[in-house]
This record gives C-alpha cells, sequence and structure tokens, in this order.
C-alpha cells in the first residue's frame, strides 16, 4: 500500500485500527461485487478501498455498521412479537402456580444414614481395589 494513501486516511479516521478494520469491510464488499467509486488503475481491492476513505466518496459510518453488523452473532429484534408479549403478561400466572405448588420430595430425601444395612454399605467384603483388607 502506498503511504501517501494511508496519510490521507487517517484525516478521514484518525484511529489507525479503525482504519484497518473499515478499509478491509469495503474490501471485502468490493470482492463481493460492490460498486467502486473512484477508479481502480489496476490497484488491488485494499488500495482501493482506502482511496476511497481518503477520497469520502464511501460513507465511513454506513462501513461501521456493516462492520458491526458482519461481527454479531444473534441479532434481537427491537420491538419483541404480539405471541412474546401474551407469554409475559401470563408469566404472573406461572410464578403464581410456583409459589402455590410445594417442591417435591423423594425417598432419599428422608433416608437416614441409620437406615441402611451394614450389608448394603460393605459390597466388597472390607477389601480395597488391591483385594486387600480394610
Amino acid at each position: 500500500m502506498a503511504r501517501v494513501t494511508v496519510e490521507d486516511c487517517v484525516e478521514v479516521v484518525p484511529n489507525r485500527f479503525d482504519l484497518v478494520v473499515l478499509a478491509a469491510q469495503r474490501a471485502r464488499e468490493i470482492s463481493a461485487g460492490g460498486q467502486l467509486t473512484v477508479e481502480r488503475d489496476n490497484d488491488k481491492n485494499p488500495v482501493v478501498s482506502l482511496r476511497e476513505i481518503a477520497d469520502r466518496t464511501v460513507d465511513v459510518p454506513t462501513l461501521q455498521e456493516a462492520v458491526i453488523h458482519g461481527m454479531q452473532k444473534h441479532v434481537e429484534p427491537d420491538e419483541p412479537a404480539e405471541d412474546d408479549m401474551a407469554s409475559l403478561m401470563s408469566s404472573e400466572q406461572w410464578a403464581a402456580q410456583a409459589q402455590a405448588t410445594p417442591p417435591r420430595r423423594n425417598e432419599a430425601d428422608d433416608m437416614v444414614f441409620e437406615d441402611v444395612e451394614p450389608e448394603a454399605v460393605d459390597r466388597d467384603g472390607g477389601k480395597d481395589a488391591k483385594g486387600e483388607e480394610v
């Protein structure tokens, strides 16, 4: 890349790291078939993208939004759907039901160690893994 091109771009995007990310995004757009806003002059896509940024022929905030959108894994809608509102309204009923129902218990909750027979505790006859008595 030509140093002059980068120095011209720093006037538009002061942070060089941001400049690299934005130029890479624009280069990907060009590779995907995006319309060029400057003449190619036998330059590769990264150089063309830097020249576009330096000449202010591309919208930098739009590139920033494209970078953010490209890195998002899960995009949440701004407003909940009608079905979601109905389920939120019925959540009060679920909470009331959960408070009214006592927690379920099983036999293990009531079991005390003294209730267990000695034969059940010492199944290997008092021997360790090597077969020796403990």
